[in-house]
């Protein structure tokens, strides 16, 4: 098998592929998934030489994390790239449900909202126990943001900011505990903020640069142009792109179907998947390090690898921006399907 592409985060040492895991999906995220299937689809992501795993306290209420942990127990650390969050810190709750926050089946502790310097340090600790692992690759703030608190953004950021969770980040970082920080969210307009904020050395951005949608690209750019790397997650716009009626973590808007239809209808006439096109694009992009896909079974893995290497023809991409269908200014994959 040949070696899965991976890329370079600048300033940090570390390589992601190309392709990483999103571990959300393995935590039961609207359906259940056991914990046998959970690590054969972990097996084959490693046999596959996909090397970046993504995780957090959040999925799954920690179901996420003791699966990804007991999975990497054993293997060598230098061997994988592994990332979670902070910004939750999961409290025992006897009265967690199925359903909860779209888990099927999560674990009976509760996520309380903390970014400031003892929660950050508090989220890394458990994490660690979790993980079973002694340091993060990368460590993320989850979720911070007008899209998840709405009103209590700024006393979360002010939380971030003036109480010390940033802070907090860039003493795990020289003391080597974690060898890069950053966002992981679903808005880049806060992530901007940030960049202003504090020293950060990526941004795992879910949903705003896809095959759907390029609004975040002025914030990639600026990403390109200070050396950030960027991780792009949700792919599919959470399945969208991938034959699933859901857009956002929810309902789909009409403009948005049609827009994926037009997508598919396009990708059709050229005889490409539409899951291809929507891994493919967003690498176009040289702020973009990673695309992180979530996977819940075996069969998901190998789809998802045998759709980034497909070889896809130049023409497709000039063909959906003639249609209105991309980005005038975003950059074109072409270089990238020689890549994969």
């Amino acid at each position: 098998m040949n070696k899965f592409p991976s890329r370079p985060l600048a300033g940090t040492g570390l390589r992601l592929s190309t392709l990483g895991l999103g571990a959300a999906a393995l935590a039961g995220l609207y359906d259940a998934v056991d914990g046998p299937t959970a690590a054969a689809t972990l097996q084959t992501a490693w046999e596959q030489d996909l090397r970046f795993i993504d995780t957090a306290p959040f999925y799954g209420y920690t179901r996420s994390e003791g699966r990804v942990g007991a999975f990497l127990t054993g293997r060598r650390r230098g061997g994988f790239v592994l990332s979670t969050k902070v910004g939750r810190v999961m409290v025992p709750d006897d009265g967690v449900r199925p359903g909860d926050d779209g888990w099927a089946d999560p674990l009976p502790l509760r996520p309380v909202f903390d970014y400031s310097h003892d929660g950050v340090m508090r989220s890394f600790e458990a994490s660690l126990q979790r993980l079973g692992v002694q340091r993060i690759d990368i460590l993320l703030v989850h979720d911070i943001g007008r899209a998840t608190h709405g009103d209590r953004n700024q006393f979360h950021w002010k939380a971030l900011t003036e109480g010390g969770g940033f802070r907090a980040l860039q003493a795990l970082r020289s003391q080597g505990l974690v060898r890069a920080i950053g966002l992981g969210v679903n808005e880049w307009e806060v992530a901007q903020d940030a960049l202003a904020a504090a020293p950060l050395d990526c941004v795992l951005l879910a949903g705003r640069y896809t095959l759907l949608e390029q609004g975040a690209l002025p914030f990639l750019d600026r990403c390109a142009a200070q050396g950030v790397g960027v991780i792009i997650g949700g792919p599919f716009n959470s399945g969208l792109l991938a034959g699933q009626a859901r857009y956002n973590y929810g309902s789909v808007p009409h403009d948005m179907l049609q827009r994926a239809r037009a997508l598919a209808e396009t990708c059709a006439e050229f005889r490409v998947p539409l899951e291809a096109a929507a891994l493919r694009f967003p690498l176009a992009h040289p702020a973009v390090v990673s695309v992180l896909a979530g996977m819940r079974s075996p069969q998901q893995v190998i789809a998802n690898v045998s759709w980034m290497r497909r070889p896809l023809p130049d023409d497709l991409w000039p063909a959906l921006r003639h249609r209105g269908l991309l980005h005038a200014e975003a950059p074109l994959p072409a270089a990238c399907a020689k890549e994969a």
